[in-house]
């Protein structure tokens, strides 16, 4: 009879427990908009959390830009209105501009050169992160990124010559169209599709991935673009400090390792989206043009550098950073030439 009544109580106490246990609602926002790849992949990464933790971390999401641009977002998060999201170059420089060196144009020539450099300054970014009150969480990749324009591209001097979208308030996006003598119309990403759209709107040229002029629209409204990517643009999947350190250990863990996987998936599916949507484009009639054979490449990376020199005096992106990764690029370059040259296993 006592075991009975003590097995009885251990089950109340337990259905008690269970009962009280703290639930926590994780508020997160993404541009990107619905019933896209990526958002199907946030879509899943929301069902395997909140089965993983048996309801205790449940998500609202915020999708296609409804909590507005990346800053506005950026403020939210730091009122506490909302707590994460999934930001790309732009967004992360507001948070951890050192980052961005990932994303400085013609620093990379594909981009197992760039996963090679992430992979090994990843800690770093990490611990940026984190002192600057976020938790990464993930890695995703917007992709290379190409000029899309109402009118023909083929040389640096026509994009001199065009009403260029600039992101406005993007310091690495300045710092390239200053050192390349472009004169760009600062707007937020939301007022895009807006001007592209009006008779006389004040822009007639933008850039972004070929997956995301799909998934914006903006493709509709423009005719031409550039074969020639010219960076291959970050993203990150991040959650306040703030959020993140009220959680249980479990939770904590349940979001880095969840996160973690969602941003390789999300930047291996970026790839391969945005390779599909060059031929979806070309058949919706995007003319492509302006290719490697058309520019000197000693201008480029002249263009670089005049850019990386202004990042570097304004402390955006710290020189000691560039060093570093032209050292890591500069290594793996060489473990390349060397892997080329060694004898096959099977030669005689």
């Amino acid at each position: 009879m006592v075991l009975r009544y003590l097995g009885l109580f251990l089950l109340l106490l337990s259905l008690g427990t269970t009962a009280h246990a703290r639930t926590y609602v994780l508020k997160f926002a993404t541009l990107m908009p619905t019933g896209t790849s990526w958002t199907n992949l946030l879509d899943d990464w929301v069902r395997e959390v909140e089965e993983k933790s048996e309801g205790r971390l449940k998500f609202k999401m915020y999708p296609g830009g409804v909590m507005g641009d990346e800053p506005d977002v950026l403020r939210k998060i730091r009122k506490g209105q909302l707590h994460g999201g999934m930001f790309t170059g732009y967004g992360i420089g507001r948070i951890y501009s050192p980052a961005r060196v990932l994303e400085v144009p013609f620093l990379f020539k594909d981009t197992d050169e760039s996963d090679y450099v992430r992979e090994r300054i990843m800690p770093e970014l990490e611990a940026g992160f984190r002192e600057s009150g976020f938790e990464l969480l993930g890695w995703p990749e917007v992709g290379f990124i190409h000029f899309f324009s109402k009118q023909p591209i083929t040389s640096m001097d026509d994009i001199r010559k065009f009403k260029i979208w600039l992101w406005q308030g993007d310091p690495l996006g300045e710092a390239f169209f200053k050192a390349a003598s472009i004169d760009p119309i600062p707007l937020s990403i939301m007022d895009v599709y807006t001007q592209l759209s009006a008779k006389h709107g004040s822009i007639d040229t933008v850039y972004t991935s070929s997956f995301g002029a799909i998934a914006l629209q903006w493709y509709t409204k423009l005719s031409y673009a550039s074969h020639i990517p010219f960076t291959n643009a970050i993203g990150g999947l991040i959650v306040s400090n703030r959020f993140y350190d009220k959680l249980p250990p479990d939770l904590q863990q349940l979001l880095k390792t969840t996160g973690k996987k969602l941003g390789d998936d999300i930047r291996m599916r970026a790839r391969e989206e945005n390779q599909k949507s060059l031929a979806i484009l070309e058949k919706n009639g995007i003319e492509f043009m302006f290719d490697w054979s058309d520019v000197d490449m000693n201008e480029m990376r002249e263009i670089r550098n005049l850019a990386a020199k202004h990042l570097e005096a304004t402390d955006y992106i710290p020189a000691a950073t560039f060093a570093k990764t032209q050292k890591l690029v500069t290594d793996f370059r060489e473990q390349q030439k060397q892997n080329s040259k060694a004898p096959s296993p099977t030669a005689p």
